[in-house]
């Protein structure tokens, strides 16, 4: 009883100060009529407080979230179904959800009288512009009397999660020439376990099968020889993304570091449904496979999670990627670079790996001065030549480049810079030799 009068709204405490006025009034005139009305005053709110205390209806709960993963600037529509467990019908419920600032307001809604064993449902929508994993719940449900004297609240104990996925843009098919040749689009490729036999062959060992055995090369060699199983290509990509606060610019949903991970998910999506096997590094220490199941879940998970690292560095990055280096194609998302750093991630690139840097030019997203933007692009025209000394192919990023126009550039590399008029500067500038100068 106790806690329902403490749950008495604005109104019922109006009515208790209305009925003591009422009641020192009586006292003071000798009305005994407006005595009257001071008690009935006063035990209209304790009979709301009694009736709302005693009310013991169960409920249950079930939320639904569709869909559970959406992009960022889309909207999810949540459901939720309230069924009353008792013989008793309900008053009027109140009821809020919890819902994170990034999401919105929290959203009040009212459920009219629910009989007993009945079901209703009731639904609003969400829309987030920032990327992340927000919980959803617990439910508040208030209960009132008829004349809203009274107001306790109860709250369910069960909590979703909505993630806000980076969004991702179909991207054009190109050819990425990989590290090794095989069939098809001159995908990448990498060596697999096992498939069709060849003719390599090996030695016995305990439990093979003797339908193997290689008999012309076991009498060329006098010991029991198999033949191997072939192993069959497959195309390896891997995606990595520079999470360096210190490479990129801006805030918000505008900043380059978004626009960067942006590209990982479309990129990672567009090379797995072209039948690459994916995996995923960041600087922040995330290394997933894409290739299971629900790999492309977990990837979206992941990337809807990542943050700047104010303290990440490329060496951390370079040591994740060769941590578990299985070859292939490597494709690079970098903010801005220092030589040494460039020179850092051009060691990446070893036997022959096809390497591709989109380099995300983040000052762009700056307003700098003239003489200031003159010195940033000298600075990140430097660093895109060392990787193009180390064998990467550069894709250039500017502010409000979109991913589709860019991706053709993957197999081709250089076009947007200076690079190649820089080169010939730098050979012109090399002295003549004796022969050249006398001429044949």
């Amino acid at each position: 009883m106790r806690e329902a009068l403490r749950g008495l709204t604005t109104r019922g405490r109006c009515f208790l100060a209305a009925a003591l006025a009422a009641a020192i009034a009586a006292l003071i005139l000798g009305e005994k009529d407006l005595l009257r009305v001071a008690v009935l005053l006063a035990v209209l709110p304790v009979l709301a407080a009694s009736y709302v205390g005693r009310s013991r209806y169960k409920l249950s709960c079930t939320r639904t979230l569709d869909p559970l993963r959406v992009p960022v600037g889309s909207g999810a529509r949540i459901v939720l179904r309230l069924q009353n467990l008792s013989r008793l019908p309900t008053g009027t419920l109140l009821l809020e959800d919890r819902l994170p600032y990034a999401l919105g307001s929290r959203p009040r809604l009212v459920l009219e009288r629910l009989g007993a064993r009945r079901v209703s449902s009731v639904a609003y929508s969400v829309r987030a512009d920032v990327r992340g994993r927000y919980e959803v719940g617990p439910l508040m449900v208030r209960l009132t009397d008829p004349f809203g004297l009274c107001e306790l609240s109860r709250s369910f104990s069960a909590i979703d999660h909505l993630t806000v996925i980076p969004q991702v843009v179909a991207l054009p098919t190109v050819r990425l020439a990989g590290e090794y040749a095989g069939a098809g689009d001159s995908r990448t490729r990498s060596v697999a376990v096992h498939g069709e036999d060849d003719a390599a062959t090996r030695e016995y060992h305990d439990g093979d099968d003797l339908r193997r055995v290689h008999w012309r090369s076991t009498a060329r060699v006098g010991e029991l020889m198999v033949r191997r199983e072939e192993q069959p290509w497959e195309s390896r990509a891997t995606v990595v993304l520079d999470t360096r606060a210190t490479g990129h610019r801006g805030e918000g949903p505008t900043a380059s570091f978004e626009w960067a991970v942006s590209a990982a998910a479309s990129i990672a999506l567009h090379l797995r449904h072209n039948g690459y096997k994916v995996r995923l590094v960041t600087g922040s220490g995330v290394d997933v496979k894409a290739s299971e199941g629900d790999g492309e879940g977990a990837l979206l998970d992941h990337l809807a999670e990542v943050k700047p690292a104010p303290h990440g560095a490329i060496t951390t990055l370079v040591d994740q990627v060769r941590r578990r280096n299985e070859g292939g194609l490597v494709i690079g998302l970098f903010g801005l670079l220092s030589m040494a750093e460039a020179q850092l991630l051009a060691g990446l690139r070893g036997n022959g790996t096809t390497c591709v840097a989109l380099f995300v030019d983040s000052t762009t997203w700056l307003n700098l001065p003239a003489t200031g933007r003159d010195e940033a692009a000298r600075r990140h025209e430097a660093a895109a030549r060392a990787l193009l000394r180390g064998g990467w192919r550069v894709v250039p990023v500017g502010h409000g480049a979109r991913l589709p126009a860019l991706w053709p550039q993957a197999a081709r590399g250089t076009q947007g810079f200076t690079y190649r008029a820089a080169m010939a500067e730098t050979v012109s500038a090399r002295p003549a030799s004796a022969e050249e100068r006398t001429g044949p």
